[in-house]
């Protein structure tokens, strides 16, 4: 039996490439990829995010190269994988679909195009980034691909039809590249991210006129065992493991960063 080193956790010498890592979850992944020593890329949709993203990586000290491409055009994301290739000398050692959208609409109300744009971003586009990737994970004989999934992984909720929809399939193609890759040494695995305190979430979070808490964000604190929010920091630790040799034999797997959600039943109505 070999010996543990904390080195297993090192991602020294890594090329890491994260979707839609401007701000928020994508950004705290990236930077927390930074400090284990990988080398990162991302891209966002627009040049200014990607400016905004540049700018607030350089704020932190981090050396980070952004990308302007849109994850749900193969060829635009054929060329950000080409040009990661040519501006750091080798293919991504490490995927992060991150990039992705919500619209809270009830299902009778949501129009069939906002469903599939949906369906779009958080499900295709991850398919689209990780076949586009996944070649040269093989060539080099390892990789690691990481799917930002969500507790509507697992649950349905009013008004999100749509994004439960894709991060159920997203759940699912993170097992089928499991199954499909394996055997390359090729880790597909999602972190299901609970509630966590974005400008993404920000309006759930918004005390109302006379002080109190919004009704949503009361719902969750008391459907949560930790009595908080997460925070993007939170999620650090754990894209760390997945994207380092510490997770070589786990495969296929959600791991729910969610405060304990999952787990809990709630509390009895007094």
């Amino acid at each position: 039996m070999t010996g543990f080193s904390m080195d297993s956790f090192s991602l020294e010498g890594k090329v890491a490439l994260v979707t839609g890592a401007s701000y928020g979850i994508g950004f705290a992944i990236a930077s927390a990829f930074a400090a284990a020593g990988a080398r990162i890329a991302f891209n966002d949709i627009k040049q200014e995010l990607v400016d905004k993203g540049e700018a607030a990586y350089k704020e932190a000290g981090i050396e980070a190269r952004g990308y302007v491409a849109d994850v749900t055009d193969e060829e635009a994301v054929k060329g950000l994988v080409a040009n990661v290739e040519k501006d750091f000398g080798t293919t991504p050692d490490i995927l992060v679909n991150n990039a992705g959208i919500i619209k809270r609409v009830p299902m009778l109300e949501m129009d069939v195009a906002d469903f599939r744009k949906v369906v779009d971003i958080d499900l295709n586009a991850p398919f689209i980034v990780s076949k586009a990737v996944l070649p040269g994970m093989i060539a080099k004989g390892h990789g690691k691909i990481i799917n930002i999934c969500s507790m509507m992984s697992e649950l349905g909720r009013e008004t999100v039809s749509a994004y439960a929809a894709a991060k159920g399939g997203l759940k699912m193609l993170t097992r089928n590249i499991c199954s499909e890759y394996g055997e390359a040494n090729i880790q597909c695995n999602a972190i299901g991210p609970g509630y966590i305190a974005t400008p993404q979430t920000a309006p759930l979070r918004e005390r109302q006129a006379d002080g109190s808490r919004h009704p949503f964000d009361q719902f969750i604190i008391a459907k949560t065992p930790a009595a908080r929010w997460g925070s993007p920091e939170d999620l650090m630790g754990p894209a760390v493991f997945l994207a380092s040799g510490a997770s070589d034999f786990v495969n296929g797997h959600v791991l729910y960063v969610d405060g304990g959600i999952l787990a809990y039943i709630g509390k009895q109505p007094a």
